[in-house]
């Protein structure tokens, strides 16, 4: 479900098979807004900065 993807930097991956042709079938669920653009700033300004990358963007980021 995308709502489990709101306001974080997570990516949800569901692989399955379909059984009817026996492919693998992957389906995957991301929030934009915090994957997106916004969130690569946030991911470079940690680097430039000499923190982990991933600070500032495991917390839920929704307001209010």
């Amino acid at each position: 479900h995308t709502k489990h993807t709101w306001g974080n930097n997570l990516c949800l991956i569901y692989p399955t098979i379909d059984t009817r042709t026996g492919r693998l079938v992957v389906i995957s669920a991301i929030d934009n807004l915090v994957k997106g653009a916004a969130g690569q700033a946030v991911q470079n300004m940690n680097l430039m900065l000499g923190l982990p990358e991933t600070t500032g963007l495991e917390a839920l980021a929704i307001y209010p």
